[in-house]
């Protein structure tokens, strides 16, 4: 080795101290993410849990200008308790986010309802029949 020089590390060399240093600015679609996040009182774990993806992939959205896929956008929406529109429109006058309700857990009438949903057309008609009934039956119980 020549005087003057000294050893270091290969892998040191083009790192940054801080890897979010060389990202600069958020952009403005992941910074709208992290609000809604934030607001709903979510970490990155939590809502990558109700989402079912990796926690990795709602740090890359949050950094990220644009928005994610198509078929996260649901599930996503639900998680912080906003609409999809709200989830792609980023609010350019009050940046603010909107008020995102923290997401509970699901009842057992919405789990019943989500399997409905699998069955074929005709089969979800006479269960919804059937709900309604019961339902307006019970009304008038309470009402008398």
């Amino acid at each position: 080795m020549k005087p003057g020089i000294t050893k270091t590390n290969p892998y040191d060399v083009h790192m940054a101290r801080n890897p979010r240093a060389d990202r600069g600015k958020r952009p403005k679609q992941g910074a709208h993410l992290l609000n809604l996040r934030e607001s709903a009182g979510l970490t990155q774990t939590q809502l990558a849990g109700f989402v079912g993806v990796p926690q990795g992939t709602i740090a890359l959205w949050e950094w990220n200008e644009t928005p994610p896929r198509s078929s996260a956008l649901p599930k996503l929406a639900k998680a912080l308790g906003v609409s999809i529109a709200d989830l792609l429109v980023v609010n350019l006058i009050n940046k603010k986010p909107p008020i995102a309700k923290k997401p509970g857990p699901v009842s057992d009438v919405q789990k019943a309802f989500e399997d409905v949903r699998s069955l074929p057309r005709h089969q979800q008609k006479k269960i919804l029949e059937t709900v309604s009934a019961l339902v307006e039956q019970y009304k008038r119980k309470v009402a008398s």
